[in-house]
């Protein structure tokens, strides 16, 4: 009988576009995104118990557990299929909060995924989807497990193939709260939308002519999001200014940068490992806060075979 899952990982994501669409009667907002999985990775191990528990070992003194996702995740599996098993989580943390790089959500994602193993339920990835659904529009791309265009408040997914890339990250000392830039007046909610057709048109064809070393496929749209951050948190425009100067200083590199989800991190699509580390060699020098060079995955790194 399996007692423990051990290192699980819990990937980031980005967004490489955001489009605020609408508002639904309810108040959340209707989005239009990209989520590209990348290789930075939480990890959690989950050990099995019997009487029924949901333990956090070691958590953050500052989130309660009702609040935390991790366990959250957990009670709403166990809510959702009568399971009487419990289990006790420990989390290692790799990305970082309040970026906009999906930790949180991807932290849940892995312990449904894993909790369908380990309590031998075989639900899949498509019922676990709905139990994700209930705790955060970012769970269910994670669960899904593979990079997507979403539409809806997030839930609606199809696959999408995005081609090989290095992302420079650049986290500045700050941590965005979301719901206060959705809440802000000033954002743009009647985006027209892009498209998933024609999001992989703009992309293949600037692909298939793009000189070595530059950006695959100028990324089209934008994040609505980002003008309200900017205006608001100077240390985010100021790494988005520094990230932009050092791809155009980097020789041989082009590239979008734009930033994440509701920020604070920024980001910056190279094609070439080459060009994304001096990239960040530059980027570095500039002292507006953790810089990272990852890359993308086509797939979440839980294969369907390790989750039932």
């Amino acid at each position: 009988m399996l007692t423990e899952l051990r290192n699980l990982p819990a990937p980031a994501k980005l967004n490489l576009f955001l489009h605020v669409t609408g508002r639904r009667a309810d108040g959340y907002h209707l989005l239009e995104t990209v989520f590209q999985l990348v290789d930075l990775a939480d990890r959690i191990d989950l050990r099995r118990r019997e009487d029924g528990e949901i333990h956090r070992i070691d958590p953050p003194a500052d989130i309660p557990a009702d609040v935390d996702l991790t366990v959250r995740a957990a009670r709403a599996l166990q809510a959702a299929t009568g399971c009487r098993l419990g289990v006790d989580i420990r989390l290692a943390k790799s990305i970082p909060l309040g970026g906009g790089l999906g930790g949180g959500s991807s932290d849940a994602a892995t312990v449904l995924l894993g909790l369908d193993r380990l309590w031998s339920l075989g639900l899949g990835r498509e019922r676990l989807r709905q139990v994700a659904l209930t705790l955060g529009a970012d769970v269910p791309v994670f669960v899904y497990g593979r990079n997507a265009y979403a539409t809806g408040i997030g839930e609606r997914l199809r696959p999408v193939d995005l081609p090989p890339r290095w992302f420079v990250l650049v986290m500045p000392p700050v941590a965005v709260a979301t719901a206060t830039v959705f809440r802000d007046p000033k954002l743009t909610r009647s985006t027209k939308p892009l498209t998933i057709s024609g999001f992989s048109k703009r992309t293949s064809v600037h692909t298939r002519t793009a000189a070595p070393g530059t950006a695959r496929g100028v990324l089209p749209g934008r994040n609505d999001l980002q003008e309200i951050v900017v205006s608001r948190e100077p240390l985010v425009a100021a790494a988005l200014e520094a990230l932009s100067a050092a791809v155009s200083s980097t020789v041989g590199a082009r590239g979008v940068t734009r930033m994440t989800g509701s920020g604070a991190c920024v980001f910056a699509a190279l094609d070439s490992l080459e060009a994304a580390r001096e990239t960040a060699r530059r980027v570095l020098l500039q002292n507006v806060g953790t810089v990272r060079v990852v890359s993308g995955v086509s797939r979440h790194p839980l294969g369907s075979s390790q989750v039932g």
